[in-house]
C-alpha cells in the first residue's frame, strides 16, 4: 500500500510526460488525476490506522541504495504518524488540484506536460515525507525544488514567469546549501545518517563542539541552525522569502499546490521530523521562534496593500508559515503540524477560489478592477467566505465552535505566551498583531472582489459566471475541511498531553508539560487573537464599505509607509543592489573583458586573422603551374649550391 501511495504519482508523471502527445491531453489528465485519487484514498486508510492508535511505525524497503565502507544505506519508506499526516495533506490537496486543473487549464495546448509536472511535484514531496534518512530527504527536497521550477516557469514564453522560476530556484539553492552542510555536520558528529541512528547518537554527543568559520561552537547548535537555513529557503522565511510572491507567475493550480500542501510545508515538516536534534539547542529554538514571528508580522504588513488577488494570498501563506515555526521553536511541535494540517485545506480553498474568480473575470487578477461579483458568482463567493473565516480564525474561545484556522492558530499564540521570557512575549505580540492584519487584508480582499459596485470592464463583468463543476467540486471538499478540520482533530494535535503523545507515538518530540501549560494561559490571552480578528474585520469594513475613499487618503497622507509596504520592505531592491547587480557586473566584466576582448578579439579574431593572412599569402604560391614549380626548384638548388660553396670556402 505504501509503495502504491508513493509511486502512483510517478507512474502518472511518466505516462503524461513521455506519452502525452501519443495518448492525448484528455487521457493524460484522466490518468494522472485518477492515480492521484487512488493514492489519496490509500493515504486516508493509512492515516485512520494511526488516528485510531492501531498502527505501528512501518518501514518498507525499496532497494539497497548506497554501500560505502561500513555504511550500508537502504532506500526505505518510513511511515509513522507524522508521515501519515503529511501523506493525506499532500495527496488530498494534490488530487483536488489535479481535478481542478482539468477545467482551469482546458484551453492550454500543453496540458499533458502540465499534469506530468504536477504529478512529478507530488512524487517528490511524497519521497521527502517518507524518507528514513537524511539523503532520502535531500533527494525529495531537491526534487520538489526542480518541479517547482518547472511549474512556476510553465509558461516559459512569458519573461516574468521565467524570471520568477529562476528566482525561486536560486533563492532555494541558498537555503539548500545550508541544509547540505547541516547533513554533513550531522553525519560527522553523530556518525549516522539514518534518523533513528542519528537520534540514538545524540545522547553521547550533546556537549561536543565543532570548528566552524574559524570558531569553536556547540556542534548540535551549528547543525540545527544549518538545517533551519534549509527550512528558511524552502518555507520562505524572513530573508529568504522573496521567491514566494513571484511564484504567482505560474498557473493558479500551481500556486495552490506550492503554497498549501507541498513545497512551503517541507521546511516545517523537516524541523518537526528532526525535533530530537533541535531540542538539544536552546539557541537554535530561539532563532526559529524569532524568525517565525518576524516572518508572520512582515508578510502580514505587506499583504495589507497588495492589489493582485493571488499575491495577497501568497503573502498570507508566508505569514502563516511564520506561525508554524513559532510553534516549532516554542517546543510544541504538534501545534505547528496542526496548523500545517488545517492550513492546507483553507489555503488551497482560497487559492482555487481565487482561480475561479480569475476564470470568471477572463484572467483579470487586479482587485481594483473587480467588485460586485457576489451576484455573478455566489457559490464561489460563499466558498471564499468560508476560506476567509478559517484563515482569520473565527471561533469562540473555550468552546468547540470555530473554523479550522481558529483552533490551530490560537494554539500557536497560546504556545508562544506559555513559552514565556522575552522571546515568548516578542513572538506572542507579533503574532497577535499579525492576526489583526490578516483579518484586515483578508476581508479587504472579499470587499474589493465581491462587494460594492463593479469596477470591471462591462463586457467582462456581464459575461462573468461560475466555473464548471470539475473546478467547483474540489472547492466543496476543501470547504468541508476548512470548517471541520480544526474541531475534529484538535484533541490529537493540541489536547491533553497524554493524548498527543499517544497519537504521535514518538514520531516527533512531545513536551506534555508545555502543552498543558499552554492550556492554562490567562483568559485574555485566549481572547487576544479573536479580539484582533474582530478589529481587523471592523477596519476593513470601515475602509472598504463605509468610507471607500479612506484607503486612498491614508496612502496619500503616508506615501513613505505606503510605498515601503507596497514594495515589501524593499527587500527585492536591496538584494538587487547587494547581490544581483554586482553579479551582473562581474559577469559583464568577464564577458566583455575575457570572452569578448581576450578570446574573441585577441585570440579568435586577432591571432586567427594573422594566421589566416599568412596562410593566404602562402596559398598564393600554390599556383598549379608546372613551370612555376620548376623555377622554384631551380632557385632552391641555386641557393643550396651557393650555401655549400660558401660553407666549403669558409672551412677551407
Amino acid at each position: 500500500m505504501v509503495q502504491a501511495i508513493v509511486f502512483l504519482p510517478l507512474i502518472g508523471a511518466l505516462i503524461a510526460g513521455l506519452l502525452g502527445r501519443v495518448i492525448g491531453h484528455r487521457v493524460s489528465e484522466y490518468i494522472t488525476t485518477g492515480l492521484l485519487m487512488v493514492s489519496a484514498v490509500l493515504s486516508w486508510i493509512v492515516f485512520v490506522g494511526f488516528w485510531g492508535g492501531e498502527s505501528e511505525v512501518m518501514r518498507v524497503e525499496v532497494m539497497r541504495w548506497i554501500q560505502v565502507g561500513d555504511m550500508d544505506l537502504r532506500w526505505i519508506l518510513r511511515v509513522d504518524t507524522l508521515t501519515a499526516i503529511m501523506l493525506i495533506v499532500v495527496t488530498t490537496v494534490s488530487s483536488l488540484v489535479h481535478l481542478y486543473s482539468i477545467g482551469y487549464m482546458h484551453e492550454d495546448p500543453h496540458r499533458s506536460r502540465f499534469f506530468a509536472y504536477l504529478s512529478l511535484f507530488t512524487f517528490a514531496m511524497l519521497m521527502l515525507v517518507t524518507a528514513d534518512n537524511f539523503l532520502q530527504m535531500f533527494f525529495g527536497w531537491e526534487g520538489v525544488g526542480l518541479a517547482s521550477y518547472l511549474l512556476i516557469g510553465f509558461w516559459y514564453t512569458k519573461p516574468s514567469a521565467n524570471a520568477a522560476a529562476m528566482k525561486a530556484f536560486v533563492v532555494n539553492r541558498v537555503g539548500d546549501f545550508g541544509f547540505a552542510l547541516g547533513i554533513f555536520g550531522a553525519f560527522m558528529i553523530l556518525g549516522d545518517i539514518t534518523f533513528d541512528g542519528a537520534f540514538a547518537a545524540i545522547a553521547g554527543n550533546e556537549d561536543v563542539t565543532i570548528n566552524f568559520l574559524g570558531g569553536e561552537f556547540h556542534a548540535l547548535t551549528v547543525i540545527s541552525l544549518l538545517l533551519f537555513m534549509g527550512a528558511m529557503g524552502k518555507s520562505a522565511q524572513f530573508l529568504l522569502h522573496t521567491w514566494l510572491p513571484d511564484a504567482m507567475e505560474g498557473p493558479t493550480p500551481v500556486s495552490a499546490l506550492i503554497h498549501a500542501a507541498t513545497m512551503v510545508t517541507a521546511g516545517v515538516f523537516m524541523v518537526a521530523r528532526l525535533s530530537p536534534i533541535f531540542e538539544t539547542s536552546a539557541v537554535a529554538l530561539t532563532v526559529v521562534v524569532v524568525i517565525g514571528a518576524i516572518t508572520a508580522f512582515f508578510a502580514a504588513t505587506v499583504g495589507l496593500v497588495q492589489n493582485d488577488i493571488k499575491r495577497v494570498i501568497a503573502y498570507s501563506t508566508c505569514s502563516q508559515l511564520g506561525y508554524m515555526f513559532v510553534a516549532l521553536g516554542a517546543g510544541i511541535y504538534s501545534a505547528g503540524i496542526f496548523h500545517l494540517f488545517t492550513h492546507a485545506f483553507f489555503k488551497a480553498l482560497l487559492f482555487l477560489g481565487a482561480g475561479a474568480v480569475i476564470h470568471a473575470m477572463h484572467h483579470e487578477q487586479d482587485m481594483r478592477n473587480m467588485g460586485g461579483l457576489r451576484k455573478k458568482i455566489p457559490i464561489t463567493y460563499a466558498l471564499m467566505i468560508i476560506g476567509t473565516l478559517a484563515l482569520t480564525g473565527v471561533g469562540i474561545p473555550g468552546t468547540p465552535f470555530g473554523f479550522a484556522g481558529f483552533f490551530s492558530k490560537d494554539a500557536i499564540i497560546e504556545s508562544a505566551y506559555a513559552m514565556g521570557g522575552n522571546t515568548g512575549m516578542f513572538a506572542f505580540w507579533l503574532l497577535v498583531v499579525a492576526a489583526l492584519f490578516t483579518s484586515f487584508y483578508s476581508w479587504r480582499l472579499i470587499h474589493l472582489t465581491f462587494h460594492g459596485p463593479t469596477r470591471a470592464d462591462h463586457h467582462t463583468y456581464d459575461h462573468a459566471h461560475e466555473s464548471p463543476n470539475v473546478m467547483m467540486v474540489p472547492l466543496y471538499i476543501l470547504g468541508i475541511g476548512a470548517v471541520l478540520a480544526g474541531t475534529v482533530f484538535y484533541d490529537v494535535f493540541f489536547g491533553h498531553g497524554e493524548h498527543v503523545t499517544h497519537f504521535f507515538h514518538g514520531s516527533i518530540v512531545v513536551n506534555e508539560e508545555l502543552i498543558d501549560q499552554a492550556h492554562y494561559v490567562p483568559l485574555w490571552v485566549k481572547w487576544s487573537a479573536t479580539i484582533a480578528m474582530l478589529l481587523g474585520f471592523a477596519g476593513a469594513w470601515l475602509a472598504y464599505v463605509r468610507d471607500p475613499g479612506l484607503p486612498a487618503r491614508s496612502a496619500a497622507a503616508n506615501p513613505g509607509l505606503y510605498n515601503f509596504l507596497l514594495n515589501a520592505w524593499y527587500f527585492d531592491k536591496l538584494y538587487d543592489t547587494i547581490f544581483v547587480r554586482p553579479a551582473r557586473w562581474i559577469g559583464r566584466a568577464f564577458w566583455r573583458g575575457f570572452d569578448d576582448y581576450l578570446v574573441d578579439q585577441t585570440i579568435t579574431e586577432g591571432l586567427g586573422n594573422r594566421i589566416k593572412g599568412i596562410t593566404a599569402q602562402v596559398v598564393r604560391l600554390q599556383s598549379g603551374y608546372l613551370y612555376h614549380y620548376a623555377f622554384a626548384m631551380l632557385i632552391g638548388i641555386a641557393a643550396l649550391l651557393t650555401w655549400a660553396i660558401a660553407a666549403g670556402g669558409l672551412l677551407g
